[in-house]
């Protein structure tokens, strides 16, 4: 009796860890934490072969939460949890930003804030390439950067998915290209010779087999794509 005790218990244990090691998938609408137009427009881009109707946080004039976190992920997690549970639907959210080396990994997380409420990264390009001129990082080995995105899917009951990934190269001056927003045109990525802001969509951030899936923000998609999301 002792044994078959066991038996069912070593059962029930294995029954656990395969529940908790499967993924649930995206279905039907989705909220796009996110009041930024140009990473909405990206991500509807991404999302768009997989079927899912999104919506974004502004269309549904969803509060923005204040973000505490000190990291990529914590920041991307505080965004979905918040849409999440404000709609009742599954919310996905993107935290990135711009680490130069030379500037001991700012903006990182404060990329977006380097920009001001007027969301001016001309100036905040320029503020960038102040900070490296008066560190005397000058030639391309002293000016690498990457950019990183954390990404998040969040449901109503608190289930989770997150994976981060980045995007390496150097930084260019003067800007280059008027595509993309934030810091794309001074960001060249390694084995490129033109920046993210004279790429097209689909050469920065579209999926094989219309692009190469440059960005930061591609490659992390397509490791959330692996966990939670479908191929039509």
């Amino acid at each position: 009796m002792i044994r078959k005790s066991g038996n069912r218990f070593s059962e029930k244990i294995m029954l656990q860890e395969k529940e908790e090691n499967m993924h649930r998938q995206v279905t039907g609408q989705l909220v796009i934490a996110t009041h930024n137009p140009g990473k909405l427009a990206e991500l509807r881009e991404l999302l768009a072969p997989f079927g899912i109707e999104a919506i974004s946080a502004g269309e549904l004039r969803l509060r923005e939460p204040e973000e505490t976190g000190t990291t990529f992920p914590a920041n991307a997690r505080i965004k979905a949890v918040a849409a999440a549970k404000a709609a009742k639907l599954p919310a996905f959210a993107d935290d990135s930003g711009l680490v130069v080396d030379a500037l001991d990994g700012a903006p990182g997380i404060l990329s977006a804030r380097w920009a001001g409420p007027t969301k001016d990264f001309d100036a905040a390009m320029t503020r960038i390439e102040r900070l490296l001129q008066e560190r005397g990082a000058t030639t391309p080995d002293k000016r690498k950067a990457h950019f990183v995105s954390a990404l998040c899917v969040a449901w109503p009951d608190d289930l989770i998915e997150e994976v981060e990934a980045r995007a390496d190269g150097t930084l260019v001056w003067p800007p280059r290209g008027t595509a993309g927003f934030g810091y794309d045109p001074m960001f060249m990525p390694d084995g490129f010779d033109r920046t993210f802001g004279e790429m097209t969509s689909i050469e920065k951030h579209g999926l094989p087999p219309l692009g190469l899936g440059l960005s930061h923000r591609a490659r992390a998609f397509v490791k959330l794509a692996e966990l939670c999301l479908d191929p039509r």
